[in-house]
């Protein structure tokens, strides 16, 4: 069965990488694509954002979920973009709830919530990253993180392009997550974000995180375990922003199939 993909911030920068993988992919194709009403590309054939040859899908500016035909939405934009999304879609009147994937990162806490509670009523996968190479890393993070337990210290660093607008990077707190996960501790109150001045000497389990924004980098994370003669570092590069967008179109043809309910990049790979 081809997957109906509707891309939402079709004219952006991550917007344009979904419609070339979605167009390289063999069991999904563009329905329908989006942009905020007064965008340069509505009305443009989106042939003209991402090449491929004329497809006759045109930018449009209203998501109507209940006379639309697509089966899964992509939203990689803004986080009051997307809750504006996710209250559409949950208060759609159609027949069986639209599913969306979900690459929008710099969520607070009320978002968050807000996410988790469309969740209940519509199929979402959530991750703020979807690259295989990143959720396979989280995964060996756990395992470092409980296996050399309190004795290292953990600093990540990130780096990313300069239009990047939230630090940290919804990658690196993810990792953070983990490796807090794995050690009982609690990321709201262990993480430092930065230092500066004479901050003393460090605390055993605080989780430092530090950021680069510069050029054109596309993702760069590390996680650094340092301890007494040791130092262990556990990295990811990407070198392709397509490897977000391949992986998102992925979990968009798996979503079809789910119940309502959150998942994540675990769950489309099959390791949750």
């Amino acid at each position: 069965m081809t997957t109906a993909v509707a891309i939402h911030g079709a004219a952006g920068r991550m917007g344009r990488q979904l419609l070339q993988a979605v167009h390289e992919h063999a069991d999904a194709k563009v329905s329908h694509a989006f942009e905020q009403a007064g965008s340069a590309a509505i009305g443009q054939d989106i042939s003209l954002l991402a090449g491929g040859g004329s497809q006759g899908v045109l930018v449009e500016d209203t998501l109507e979920p209940q006379t639309q035909a697509f089966d899964v939405i992509v939203d990689f934009t803004v986080p009051v973009a997307t809750l504006g999304l996710l209250d559409t879609l949950a208060n759609s009147q159609a027949d069986a709830p639209k599913a969306i994937v979900i690459g929008t990162t710099g969520f607070d806490d009320a978002g968050l919530r807000a996410l988790r509670e469309h969740a209940t009523r519509i199929p979402v996968v959530f991750a703020s990253n979807y690259s295989v190479g990143v959720t396979l890393s989280l995964q060996l993070l756990k395992d470092a993180a409980m296996a050399l337990g309190d004795d290292y210290d953990v600093e990540i660093t990130e780096a990313h392009h300069r239009h990047k607008i939230d630090a940290p990077s919804g990658t690196a707190l993810s990792m953070g997550e983990a490796v807090a996960e794995a050690l009982g501790r609690d990321l709201k109150t262990d993480a430092i974000y930065g230092r500066e001045g004479i901050t003393g000497a460090r605390e055993t389990k605080t989780i430092g995180f530090s950021t680069v924004r510069a050029g054109d980098i596309i993702g760069d994370h590390t996680v650094l375990f340092a301890g007494n003669g040791e130092r262990l570092e556990i990295t990811h590069r990407a070198v392709d922003r397509m490897t977000f967008a391949r992986g998102a179109i992925r979990a968009a043809c798996w979503l079809t199939n789910q119940p309502p309910g959150l998942y994540d990049m675990r769950h489309v790979l099959g390791i949750a």
